[in-house]
């Protein structure tokens, strides 16, 4: 386990659990007898007890002094990790996602391996989901895509199951107590090694970045603006144990058209979404803050091919330029903050660590945590970022699960004391959906900032297309014909009606 892997473990309390998971909406199988449920289980059973990693559990080393170890069950206990919901009638999406926020809150057992899947079936449509949750000690968005691609199929016909599977799964050999503390010996040692030898680096990386910023090495420009701290929000309080969740989707080609149009990329658009979405909500419980709110987004560290399950990511700083009312502005200004967040971030990322040794850090982390919490600080400092946002390339071609198709693939993920919202998009095939996670004292209505969501997409996609010769960023041509986007998995909202204003750079 590295460094950055066992800070998920030690940080979490049961207010703050450290799981993410994944929420997919199906479509039955034609033609189908019996449970689906079952024919589920039968399916992916003997996929989970092949697979080291969903056999993996974890083992404490003596005191606690360091990470545990991840040993190997034989096979995992199906009563345990499969299970099986029904909906109370009406079976409406948004039970659907209230029940998912309910799961969500739950900590994993940790005498268990460290994942659960839950089949959900009573929706009124005749369709059915699957909630999954995994630990992110165990693994990082990236991954957990790679894994789900793995664990699914990529037709309607599922790949068959091995007459042997029992036997296959049944091959890991048990260590023992001298062998696993052998083993976090010889870790503790490579990962101090490895600290040492990448000193120098990190020196002339650090010295060419303050020699950038010009005297005093003080931050300066766009970069300057993501380094300041956010406003204190509704959302940047101590949390507790309830969660709230609501999903929706988008359609990618509509979100790459507004890209296009405006010269800007397609993480600028779903940070400008999101920039939109936030003004709108904060406005109507009459909190918006005149100053900007600050997004943390991870950053993949991952090269190219790695298809290992440890977490490597970063995080970097954001300004969403909440404070400026005109949309196209806000759009241009969220471009530059984010090039310039991640000028400083390919600058430093050779020299980011994702492992560090861990003698003392589960005593320390855990005890850090539970301070951090207790003390209710997160009530009285200014935040570094007012929430998070993340964007995971995801599959292009559908996926399946025992013969019925993935029609939606919305994440779900973690938040912390301060931190009441996650904002979290997947790409799947020709779409993008969108998990919202919160602390419910932080965001009680999440379904109606899911329909701000949607209503902030529809305002992008209804900026007028820069003149012929003029830069985007101030050229301005008739309103294209409103589109209907992919509607929310919520009600929608009203059209709010158009407002005129003499300064659109204020609020």
């Amino acid at each position: 386990m590295s460094g950055l892997d066992g800070a998920f473990l030690h940080i979490e309390t049961p207010e703050t659990p450290m799981h993410v998971g994944a929420l997919y909406l199906l479509s039955k199988p034609e033609n189908m007898e019996g449970s689906y449920f079952e024919e589920v289980k039968r399916l992916l059973m003997p996929r989970l007890a092949m697979s080291p990693f969903f056999r993996a559990r974890l083992a404490p080393m003596p005191f606690n002094l360091v990470n545990p170890v991840w040993v190997e069950d034989r096979l995992p206990n199906p009563e345990y990790h499969l299970r099986q919901v029904l909906l109370p009638h009406p079976g409406s999406i948004e039970q659907l996602q209230d029940k998912v926020a309910e799961l969500h809150a739950g900590l994993l057992d940790r005498s268990q391996p460290l994942w659960e899947l839950t089949v959900i079936d009573g929706l009124a449509d005749g369709s059915v989901a699957i909630y999954m949750k995994v630990h992110h000690a165990a693994l990082d968005g990236a991954s957990g895509v790679a894994l789900a691609s793995i664990l699914f199929d990529s037709s309607a016909t599922p790949r068959p199951v091995p007459a042997d599977w029992r036997e296959q799964a049944s091959q890991s050999a048990p260590t023992t107590l001298l062998q696993r503390i052998g083993a976090a010996v010889k870790q503790t040692s490579d990962q101090y090694g490895k600290l040492m030898r990448g000193i120098p680096e990190l020196l002339d990386v650090v010295g060419g970045l303050l020699r950038q910023s010009g005297t005093g090495g003080a931050p300066s420009g766009k970069q300057k603006q993501n380094f300041a701290l956010g406003p204190k929000t509704p959302l940047n309080v101590p949390i507790t144990s309830e969660r709230g969740f609501a999903a929706l989707t988008l359609p990618l080609a509509g979100i790459k058209r507004i890209a296009a149009t405006h010269d800007v990329k397609l993480n600028d658009v779903v940070l400008a979404v999101c920039s939109g979405a936030m003004r709108s909500y904060l406005k109507q419980h009459h909190s918006l803050p005149r100053k900007s709110l600050i997004a943390t987004i991870p950053v993949s560290l991952r090269a190219a091919g790695d298809t290992s399950t440890t977490t490597q990511a970063t995080l970097t700083l954001v300004n969403l330029a909440t404070h400026i009312a005109d949309p196209l502005k806000r759009l241009h200004a969220i471009r530059g903050a984010a090039t310039a967040a991640k000028t400083l971030t390919n600058q430093a990322k050779s020299v980011m660590p994702t492992d560090f040794p861990s003698l003392g850090v589960p005593w320390l982390l855990g005890g850090l945590a539970s301070l951090y919490g207790l003390s209710r600080i997160s009530s009285v400092v200014p935040p570094i970022a007012n929430l998070l946002i993340s964007n995971v390339p995801g599959p292009r071609q559908p996926l399946y699960v025992a013969g019925g198709q993935i029609l939606a693939y919305w994440p779900l993920s973690i938040v912390e004391h301060g931190l009441g919202l996650n904002v979290t998009v997947m790409s799947y095939c020709d779409s993008l959906d969108i998990g919202l996670t919160v602390a419910r004292n932080a965001v009680p209505d999440v379904h109606l900032l899911a329909q701000m969501v949607n209503r902030a997409y529809e305002e992008l996609e209804q900026l007028p297309a820069p003149a012929t010769g003029e830069p985007a960023d101030t050229a301005a041509s008739p309103a294209k014909p409103r589109r209907k986007s992919n509607a929310p998995a919520t009600e929608a909202a009203a059209k709010p009606k158009p407002r005129t204003r003499k300064n659109p750079e204020t609020a």
